[in-house]
């Protein structure tokens, strides 16, 4: 039996939260695993629907949880920045073939994302295990160094650090950036300088 609700609260960070009983207003445990991989990431006050499931300790928690509105508009708010990243690239590919830039600098993108995905996951696995965590300001200068790509593919393929509005203002900020000094550098002709962080690594 399926049964209606509203998520009370919900820690981002630790991928779990409460879910308020549209009944009687009893509030369950939910962990980030009964949602849908394929879903977006919880906030407080959404309405959803669940089952009850009772645990070996006699404690009750939601499972196989799914979002009462499941509107288009916000399971297609990735939609933008996904087509954003894939121009970006074509960008620079064909920046590459016309010569603009060397190919190191495709290059280099691709591995700062790998990295970058990485710290995210870490951080992530930090913030479960309650561990020592990644700053949020390394994360940012690892995406304005061109790690951004991959700090996206974070934050939608992880759901880690993807609804944390002060975060996000500012890792947009980089991205930005990055892509602004890149468009200059490519625009104007002048890789140079470009070239020559590429070629310092």
């Amino acid at each position: 039996m399926r049964l209606q609700g509203k998520i009370r609260e919900w820690d981002d960070e630790k991928g779990f939260g409460f879910i308020s009983s549209q009944d009687d207003g009893s509030s369950v445990f939910v962990h980030i695993s009964a949602f849908p991989r394929t879903a977006r990431r919880p906030q407080a006050g959404d309405p959803v629907s669940y089952e009850m499931a009772h645990e070996e300790n006699g404690k009750v928690r939601a499972e196989n949880v799914r979002f009462s509105d499941q509107s288009v508009g916000k399971r297609l708010r990735s939609a933008p920045a996904v087509s954003f990243t894939v121009l970006f690239v074509i960008f620079l590919l064909v920046s590459v073939y016309f010569h603009r830039i060397s190919w190191l600098v495709l290059a280099g993108y691709f591995v700062v994302s790998c990295i970058t995905f990485i710290a995210y996951a870490w951080d992530k696995s930090a913030a479960q295990r309650g561990k020592w965590r990644t700053a949020e300001s390394t994360l940012h200068v690892m995406a304005l160094l061109g790690g951004w790509p991959g700090a996206l593919a974070a934050q939608r393929l992880l759901r880690h650090k993807s609804s944390k509005q002060k975060f996000l203002v500012v890792f947009w900020l980089t991205v930005f950036l990055n892509v602004a000094a890149v468009g200059y550098f490519v625009w104007s002709g002048n890789t140079d300088l470009i070239n020559q962080l590429i070629n310092t690594f």
